[in-house]
């Protein structure tokens, strides 16, 4: 029985084709050192050696030879390939390998990392962050200590969703919640709704609070109250008691899941969705929701384009980049759904 094939190196290559070691560096980085120029055949014949011998660079040995390795990180607070949740971070991946690939760079899913107190950390005893260019970060909550010490280390990086400041700006590419939630509530406003409730957090992740800023903003200008009917710990049935004792027409549901428990109830009750009770949805769902025939009223987050330009984003702040920190918010796209009706005549 043979012991495991051992790895070729560039010593190998050089040996084979009787030129220095330095030579075949120069070729593996496609450049001549300024002075001493390759003869085509030369480089022909290291090419070739390459070629069959299947050899691949070091990763680490590039870096100390080139500027760059060309190797982009991909770190994910939650786990992205879970079979439950609608395969919410899919888009973005796609996104991200697309933009990768037209860039010619490659992908490093960073998934050794340590679970510590049920979230991923970043820096541990044995991380490979650094055998990356840069890192582009995904998650609804991103730990701020971490945050803190990559903006404070200036690792290149580029965080998916918008972040607040962690000791300073944090770069980012989100979505544009406030603008899109303002104009899902315009909507309800302008078909007759003066009686609307924001189901859900409505604060900590950055992505929640935004939601409600252009909630709030929304009826604000319109010179109605906000009201806010938290879910945590509440029933579908608790939830849909509220907003009918309390006369709400317009329900705006922050998660995915929420608006179809809570619609599914309600039909079951003998109510109309939307004539008794429209449910405006505040993007995709993110955890696991019952199957509907219902075509939800709101709008959709633009995953694939969000992690197309963090690809982007990240490769700028690697080249060096602008001197402001880039932060950038890319528009929903509104889906005009089928949940959505002026409020019915009071019975």
């Amino acid at each position: 029985m043979t012991g495991p094939r051992r790895r070729v190196t560039q010593q190998d290559i050089a040996r084979m084709t009787g030129v220095s070691q330095a030579t075949v560096s120069l070729v593996l980085n496609g450049r001549d050192d300024g002075t001493v120029r390759i003869a085509p055949e030369t480089r022909e014949r290291v090419l070739h050696a390459i070629r069959t011998t299947g050899y691949v660079a070091d990763p680490v040995a590039r870096r100390l030879a080139a500027r760059h390795n060309r190797i982009l990180g991909v770190f994910t607070y939650e786990p992205v390939f879970p079979a439950g949740t609608g395969d919410f971070y899919h888009p973005f991946l796609v996104g991200i390998e697309e933009c990768a690939e037209r860039l010619g760079c490659d992908l490093l899913l960073l998934t050794s990392a340590p679970v510590a107190d049920g979230h991923r950390r970043i820096f541990h005893d044995d991380n490979r962050l650094r055998l990356a260019d840069g890192c582009v970060l995904l998650g609804r909550t991103l730990d701020r200590d971490e945050l803190a010490r990559l903006v404070a280390e200036g690792q290149p990086f580029v965080s998916v969703g918008r972040r607040d400041d962690a000791g300073g700006p944090v770069p980012y590419v989100g979505a544009d919640y406030p603008a899109a939630t303002s104009a899902v509530v315009r909507r309800a406003l302008d078909a007759g709704h003066t009686a609307l409730a924001y189901l859900g957090q409505g604060a900590g992740p950055e992505s929640h609070a935004d939601r409600m800023t252009g909630f709030r903003a929304a009826l604000d200008a319109a010179g109605l109250p906000p009201r806010h009917e938290p879910t945590a710990d509440r029933s579908p049935a608790e939830l849909l008691d509220t907003l009918l004792a309390t006369g709400v027409t317009a329900a705006v549901v922050e998660e995915y899941a929420d608006g179809v428990a809570i619609a599914q109830l309600a039909r079951e009750r003998g109510l109309d969705v939307p004539r008794d009770l429209s449910i405006l949805a505040l993007g995709d769902p993110t955890r696991p929701a019952a199957t509907t025939d219902l075509d939800f009223t709101g709008f959709r987050i633009p995953r694939r384009e969000m992690g197309w330009q963090a690809v982007e984003v990240l490769t700028g702040l690697i080249e060096g980049g602008p001197e402001d920190v880039p932060q950038l918010l890319v528009p929903c796209q509104p889906v005009d759904g089928a949940t959505l009706a002026s409020p019915a005549a009071p019975r």
